[in-house]
């Protein structure tokens, strides 16, 4: 067996990293080293730790270029489930996940780890997130619920998976193990979703708007050392602008803007009345409105971006370099409000961290 050399090097500059913001000594350090390469010689590869797993994943937020939210990554909870080895147990897993994130709405930051992806076999999730709505292409070309799921709507159809095809129907969970797939519906008592409610004008609450409480992004991969876990979702809270500004309010998606407008007696006649700016004020306004009064954690993009600015500071305190894709980073309102908008920042990508992989069924669209 050749010894995977580039694969010790990424171990050791983790756990160099790693053992040193954890405290632990130069012989504790110069121990793991060794052992590591003990099991590469002989294996090929090596197993973390819960330690390492725990604050790897955690630097994998801290990490992540295009996420406001990472001033909470230390608080992140990590699920160890390297030993699920079937669909049916992956699925659980999934299940308890998302309950425990949601905690009635206390939503609590989270990742759930499966086994690595070896060479002849890996868990894939084929969601992009846990919990979405599904999306239906009618005869006349109009999609019914959000048009990003309709092709992934398509393939749990074609698994075998049935529904009332409305508005937010909540789509199952797609699991691979290695040539093993399998949909599982995710029982509606594990799901909490927010009825969207303006706080003074029945006519938009009136509109049947809804949205979940917790975004659990599952189809990107967790690359921590050289080990690569292909299926790891995570999860923090949302942003308001996430939803009132990007998935009820895009045109490629719940396109309510309009609907919106008309609700408030807005004129659409032209471009300059603005009434596009006016309507996603008040849609975000009934986001966070409706989120607070069901007791969901929400973060307005006012209070994201301080939280942020603080992070920086942090970072910088710590001596580690501050990294972040703007573009991602500045809300989708009002983005000149904050600072980020009026700063610049390095977009290296640095490890651990998480990263997108090719889609698992592509071969069935």
């Amino acid at each position: 067996m050749q010894f995977p050399r580039h694969l010790m090097e990424q171990a050791r500059s983790f756990i160099d990293q790693c053992y040193t913001e954890l405290g632990k000594s130069e012989t504790e350090k110069t121990q793991r080293l060794e052992q590591i390469e003990h099991d590469l010689r002989t294996t090929g590869s090596y197993r973390h730790t819960y330690e390492e797993l725990e604050h790897g994943a955690r630097m994998a937020w801290r990490n992540s270029n295009r996420c406001i939210g990472r001033l909470f990554w230390r608080s992140l909870s990590v699920f160890d489930a390297r030993t699920a080895d079937t669909p049916e147990a992956v699925f659980n897993l999934l299940r308890r996940h998302i309950e425990y994130a949601t905690n009635d709405g206390k939503i609590r930051p989270t990742i759930t780890i499966f086994r690595p992806a070896s060479e002849d076999s890996e868990i894939r999730i084929w969601n992009h997130q846990l919990i979405r709505y599904a999306g239906y292409q009618t005869i006349s070309n109009r999609v019914v619920g959000d048009p990003q799921s309709v092709p992934f709507t398509r393939v749990c159809r074609q698994l075998g998976w049935t529904s009332n095809q409305g508005a937010y129907d909540i789509l199952p969970v797609v699991v691979q193990v290695g040539e093993a797939v399998q949909w599982f519906d995710i029982p509606r008592s594990s799901v909490l979703e927010v009825p969207i409610q303006h706080p003074h004008m029945r006519e938009i609450s009136d509109l049947g708007m809804q949205w979940y409480a917790v975004p659990i992004i599952s189809d990107m991969a967790l690359l921590i050392g050289g080990i690569r876990y292909s299926a790891a979702p995570f999860n923090g809270w949302y942003m308001g602008t996430e939803i009132g500004a990007r998935n009820l309010a895009d045109t490629n998606r719940y396109n309510m803007l309009a609907a919106v407008a008309d609700a408030m007696g807005l004129s659409r006649t032209s471009d300059a009345t603005l009434w596009r700016d006016k309507a996603l004020v008040e849609l975000n306004l009934a986001v966070l409105h409706s989120f607070r009064k069901k007791g969901v954690t929400i973060v307005d993009h006012h209070t994201a971006a301080r939280q942020f600015a603080y992070f920086e500071r942090t970072e910088a305190d710590a001596g580690r370099q501050i990294t972040g894709d703007w573009s991602w980073l500045i809300p989708p309102l009002s983005p000149a409000t904050t600072h980020i908008f009026h700063s610049s920042y390095s977009n290296d990508f640095q490890l651990p961290n998480y990263l997108r992989q090719p889609c698992p069924y592509a071969h069935l669209l």
